[in-house]
């Protein structure tokens, strides 16, 4: 049987897209893509970059009415290098670190901060 990660999608909703798209684009030192609405309403999407031809994950940062930021649902991890490496550009551009890198054993490490808009999200890495 082929494995498969059957991620394909995410999305963190905020209130202030331009805001969170300077805390993230600062923490990971990417650059967002605009997208428009794809129902032709009003919802506002910055996309992470992607590799989804490859059957990676794509994600956007998404402003639209009925949603809130939260620190209280599902958590995404971002991979990276060193945990603490981002965990040093979060406060400055506005977030919070809730929980500094730590060990989770054979599998690497993970912090845990809050973007600029109140949504928890973690970084893991091998190192």
């Amino acid at each position: 049987m082929k494995k498969h990660n059957p991620v394909v999608w995410f999305e963190i909703y905020v209130n202030d897209l331009d805001r969170a798209a300077s805390f993230y684009e600062s923490v990971f030192k990417i650059t967002f893509e605009d997208m428009k609405d794809p129902t032709g309403g009003s919802m506002k999407m910055k996309l992470f970059p992607d590799d989804m031809e490859n059957h990676g994950s794509g994600g956007a940062l998404v402003k639209m009415e009925g949603t809130e930021p939260s620190a209280n649902g599902s958590i995404v991890y971002f991979g990276c290098e060193d945990c603490k490496e981002l965990e040093s550009r979060v406060e400055e551009n506005g977030g919070k670190i809730i929980q500094s890198k730590m060990s989770i054993g054979e599998h690497g490490f993970v912090s845990i901060i809050m973007d600029s808009e109140g949504n928890s999200i973690g970084f893991h890495s091998l190192s």
